[in-house]
């Protein structure tokens, strides 16, 4: 698999991971997040290499599909980019105003909270 699509699929687990089953959870966490191979998860699963390769397939053609309906990924990403023009516009324009940098501070990082 390319790093385009492990850097994608990686992007999304954490937007739409817990809408899989533990166990496509468990294999795409293994395969993409720890580098596991397919052979790897299925001997430490006890299962086929082809119920890890499809339990894979399933998991990343649901990961796109929910992000190709709901949009949380991209829509994450837009915010990013805002809020980083936001803090920068403020740290050039209003250095001094410690109150605006507090209040934007918590808006910023209140995904994180």
């Amino acid at each position: 698999m390319d790093l385009d699509k492990k850097n994608q699929v990686n992007a999304l687990l954490p937007f739409y991971g817990p809408l899989l089953t533990v166990k496509q959870q468990n294999y795409l966490q293994a395969y993409f997040e720890d580098d596991y191979s397919i052979i790897e998860i299925a001997e430490a699963e006890v299962v086929s290499r082809q119920a890890v390769s499809d339990n894979l397939k399933r998991g990343v053609d649901s990961l796109e599909h929910y992000e190709a309906v709901l949009g949380l990924y991209k829509d994450s990403v837009h915010r990013q980019v805002q809020e980083q023009d936001l803090l920068d516009y403020v740290a050039e324009h209003y250095q001094n105003d410690q109150h605006l940098k507090q209040i934007l501070d918590q808006l910023v990082n209140q995904e994180i909270n």
